[in-house]
């Protein structure tokens, strides 16, 4: 469906997915400039021409039509006309994010072929459409240049489901994406600093060399902490008046899904402060002090309440050196093949998804085994599976205790180790909590720093669920694996399961008729927050959590048709 765009490279296809944005946020009342006719639906752009639109989002009534080739000049132009004059500096940094896009999605199609020899020569054997055997296992293909981190990198080239201009890392060079970005598959090491003991709040890294190694005094070990640094960050360190940069680099690291997190062993991931933003000019990719402190007390939270199925990455080691670009958590991850919900969608270079070779892997038995599920009928059966898993644990979290994750497709994986299919969660530091629901339950509430991590109100709550769990987490996968009418089934129906043992729970009736019974879905404003309006006029606590979009609910009225994003299978 997007072969017309791509025939005149990226740029259709990038100016399409930012116009659809623009629209379904209704940003300068673009809403109001749709009109139908005889000829079908159409949106006016202010310098006269016509963009047909056609039904077929989950997560928007019109989008534009697979035939309409734009460009960024005409996209932005309408954006400009539309504008506030208060948005203008926001404008223009958008307008910026989506040539930095634009440039990104062009060098990953120059460069695809060549990271994908590397990335399946790195990661020795044939994982995913082979046997399970020996991932994860002592002795198995479990180092950080392997299976688990070529996951990550797959799912690095597939598009965020609904963010229009996700592949701008905000001010980064082409040199510094093929260096360092996880689509490219790169491997690099980092640097260190030496920062004043006193001004340390957490331990040392396991990782850090003495000194020494890596061009320090050895006396500085009295004295100060070896902070790893992003080589990345490296010049803004370097400014620090108070902090030692080493000369030398030390430990080989690839990059997670989430960039500034990378693989430094083989169940250990290191998050890093990086000099940029995603999703938007005011997601900035610094460590605030208080948020590692915030996420290692959300886990704990969740170790106590999360329930069957669920494991929690081991996120209780980290420093902080009061600085944004001075902090760090040791990430611990469970043993067993670990695949991001973000990588289901990932084309492989043979043929198929990533959800194909897993599910003909687990549910279609191979060799015509008796029994075993078709293509179609084993993606579901995985899907299923997934399905049960985070909706009976979202439920329960949200009825029984108040408590919503911002556990979205980057922050949720499989867990694939010859026993049930398990999920796990990390990167808790955005989780929404009712203190009242807590206490009614027994559990302490915990001293979070970021206060807007606690709130009683049920319908806030409600949001992170739709926006989160249903939309990112489950409705991306599952329509981007499924046919239309048989993904909302399935949604749908895995949903009401969950829903069904909690029955006129209040709490249980609330999320009912926000999802199940809704008229329409809430939608969050990612690119009028994250970018366009400045907080002073959004009113936005959180620029994460925005919401000012709604979109149809794809639970009861299944979207006729579904528009693909780019991949790296793409031509």
């Amino acid at each position: 469906m997007i072969a017309e765009r791509l025939a005149g490279g990226r740029e259709p296809y990038l100016a399409a997915r930012v116009l659809d944005a623009l629209l379904r946020e209704d940003y300068g009342g673009l809403s109001g400039r749709v009109t139908r006719s005889r000829n079908g639906v159409a949106l006016g752009l202010p310098g006269g021409r016509l963009v047909r639109l056609v039904p077929g989002s989950p997560f928007q009534d019109f989008t534009v039509a697979p035939e309409e080739v734009l460009r960024l000049v005409e996209v932005l132009g309408a954006l400009r006309a539309v504008a506030h004059p208060a948005d203008a500096p926001g404008v223009e940094a958008f307008a910026r994010e989506c040539h930095e896009a634009l440039r990104a999605l062009e060098l990953h199609d120059a460069r695809r072929e060549e990271v994908l020899a590397r990335l399946f020569r790195r990661a020795a054997g044939p994982p995913l459409d082979g046997p399970a055997a020996g991932h994860g296992a002592p002795g198995g293909r479990d180092d950080p240049g392997g299976v688990n981190l070529r996951y990550e990198a797959l799912a690095a080239f597939v598009d965020h489901p609904v963010y229009p201009t996700a592949r701008c890392r905000a001010g980064l060079s082409e040199e510094e994406l093929a260096a360092y970005a996880p689509e490219f598959a790169p491997s690099f090491e980092l640097r260190w600093a030496a920062v004043p003991r006193e001004r340390v709040t957490g331990a040392p890294p396991a990782q850090a060399p003495d000194p020494s190694r890596v061009g320090l005094a050895a006396e500085l070990t009295d004295t100060h902490v070896l902070f790893p640094v992003h080589p990345l960050a490296l010049p803004v360190v370097r400014r620090i008046p108070w902090a030692v940069p080493a000369p030398e680099p030390y430990l080989t690291v690839r990059p997670t899904l989430s960039m500034r997190t990378v693989a430094a062993g083989a169940r250990t991931h290191l998050k890093l402060p990086l000099p940029t933003s995603t999703l938007g000019l005011r997601n900035r990719r610094s460590i605030k002090p208080g948020t590692l402190a915030d996420g290692a007390r959300a886990e704990l939270l969740l170790r106590e309440i999360a329930g069957p199925g669920i494991l929690l990455a081991d996120e209780q080691s980290y420093a902080h050196a009061g600085h944004e670009y001075l902090g760090w958590l040791a990430r611990r991850l469970p043993p067993g093949e670990l695949v991001p919900v973000a990588a289901l969608l990932a084309p492989l270079p043979g043929g198929g998804t990533v959800a194909e070779a897993l599910a003909a892997r687990r549910h279609g038995g191979g060799g015509g085994a008796v029994g075993a599920a078709g293509p179609a009928e084993a993606v579901e059966a995985l899907l299923t599976e997934y399905l049960r898993l985070l909706f009976a644990t979202g439920v329960r979290l949200f009825v029984r205790y108040g408590v919503a994750l911002e556990a979205h497709q980057q922050n949720l994986s499989l867990v694939l180790d010859g026993r049930p299919l398990r999920l796990l969660v990390k990167d808790n530091d955005g989780l929404l909590a009712s203190p009242g629901r807590l206490r009614d339950a027994g559990i302490a509430v915990p001293d979070f720093t970021d206060e807007r991590m606690l709130t009683d109100d049920p319908h806030a709550l409600a949001d992170v669920f739709v926006t989160i769990t249903l939309h990112l987490a489950a409705a991306a996968p599952v329509f981007g694996a499924l046919p239309p009418a048989r993904a909302a089934r399935l949604l749908r129906d895995t949903l009401a399961e969950a829903l069904e043992p909690y029955g006129e729970d209040p709490m249980a009736r609330l999320l009912r008729a926000r999802t199940i019974d809704a008229a329409r879905l809430v939608g969050k404003s990612m690119v009028t927050a994250g970018t366009l309006v400045d907080k002073a006029r959004t009113g936005a606590r959180d620029v994460n959590k925005f919401y000012g979009a709604s979109g149809p609910n794809y639970l009861r009225h299944p979207p006729a048709a579904i528009r693909p994003v780019i991949t790296q299978g793409t031509p």
